[in-house]
């Protein structure tokens, strides 16, 4: 029986859901962003955003050669889409980042072109214009870096999205150790977007920089850190990346304890719980505070799902690591750091802790 006309229309005009990951991504939802991803897969295998989103999350969590798999399926399917080359560009910096060694380079270098490619096929993709901007400020000339092409990335971001234009080039003025100029930079975001957690997480991560810490001297920076962390915080305190910045200022600013109640609080309330766990380890190691209580909450994510850009499980058993060496419970410390080096056999930190365990 023909469908009749009339309910075609209203199947016509219905209201679709479109599929957009990049909120998600952009927030740090990468769990959120994977799970979405796997969903539209499982409906279209052809859906080249959603195996760019999905590379971006895998990514974020470290998996790079899932990661990779994905960006080259996304690409087959679409060679012009953004989020494609924005997502191979992502995999290749974060196993350069990882790798820290000669063939990283030759890794950084193709990132810098994806990221580019990202940026000329689509000017509103935000994260495009943040990687780039901060891999020309990072990386060395003989690479393409440069200053002045960072901060061109920044004020084409402005034109689009005037807060994040206005942190990136307060980000890349820091970076550089031009705090007088990215001071007023970092002001205009923050004050254009008191309330988007990216903007906090950036501006308190520029404050913390030690170029800022050098420019304003040591007393003088801690008051600001503190200061700031307990402004912005009611604004933003859904977000597990912004609980991570505000807690981060607070330890810095030598207010542990109160890194640690505000981490407490935030751990029933943030979208990210794993996130809070992973704060309350961190601020126990740095602090020497609770350290049971850290101990007990890196414990949980041995097993439970760890959400992205956090260093994964590799952070995790570095974290256990030092708390079990304040502890004095070295043999376990050792394990743990061992424990973080299978997963990264170059985590800097966790190659400290283990040179430090074996000379006592």
């Amino acid at each position: 029986m023909p469908i009749p006309p009339a309910v075609l229309v209203a199947l016509a005009s219905a209201p679709q859901t479109a599929y957009g990951p990049r909120e998600d991504l952009d927030a740090g939802r990468y769990l959120k962003a994977l799970s979405d991803a796997e969903s539209e897969l499982r409906k279209n295998p052809g859906n080249a955003l959603a195996w760019a989103a999905k590379s971006q999350a895998l990514s974020a969590l470290l998996r790079f050669p899932e990661a990779d798999e994905a960006a080259s399926k996304a690409l087959a399917f679409d060679r012009n889409l953004a989020d494609a080359h924005l997502a191979r560009g992502l995999s290749k910096a974060g196993q350069a980042v990882q790798q820290r060694n000669l063939g990283s380079v030759r890794k950084a270098s193709s990132a810098l072109q994806d990221f580019r490619r990202a940026a000329e096929l689509d000017a509103s993709l935000v994260a495009a214009w943040n990687s780039l901007g901060l891999a020309y400020q990072q990386l060395p000339g003989l690479m393409g870096g440069s200053t002045r092409e960072a901060l061109r990335c920044a004020d084409r971001l402005a034109s689009a999205q005037p807060a994040r234009g206005a942190l990136l080039r307060g980000m890349i003025l820091a970076l550089d150790d031009r705090w007088t100029e990215a001071e007023p930079a970092l002001k205009k975001a923050i004050d254009l977007a008191p309330r988007d957690p990216q903007v906090v997480y950036g501006y308190l991560d520029a404050l913390g920089h030690r170029n800022t810490r050098e420019a304003l001297g040591r007393e003088a920076w801690k008051a600001r850190l503190a200061q700031e962390a307990r402004r912005l915080w009611p604004g933003v305190k859904r977000s597990g990346r912004a609980m991570q910045a505000v807690t981060d200022a607070l330890l810095d600013a030598e207010l542990g304890e109160e890194a640690w109640n505000l981490a407490q609080e935030a751990r029933q309330n943030v979208d990210a719980p794993s996130l809070a766990k992973l704060q309350l380890g961190k601020i126990s190691a740095r602090s020497g505070l609770h350290r049971e209580e850290g101990l007990a909450a890196l414990d949980g994510l041995r097993s439970d799902p760890l959400e992205g850009g956090t260093g994964g499980l590799a952070a995790v058993h570095w974290r256990r690591g030092q708390i079990l060496k304040d502890l004095g419970r070295l043999e376990a410390a050792k394990a743990a750091a061992q424990e973080a080096l299978r997963v990264d056999p170059r985590h800097p930190g966790a190659l400290r802790l283990l040179k430090d365990l074996e000379r006592r």
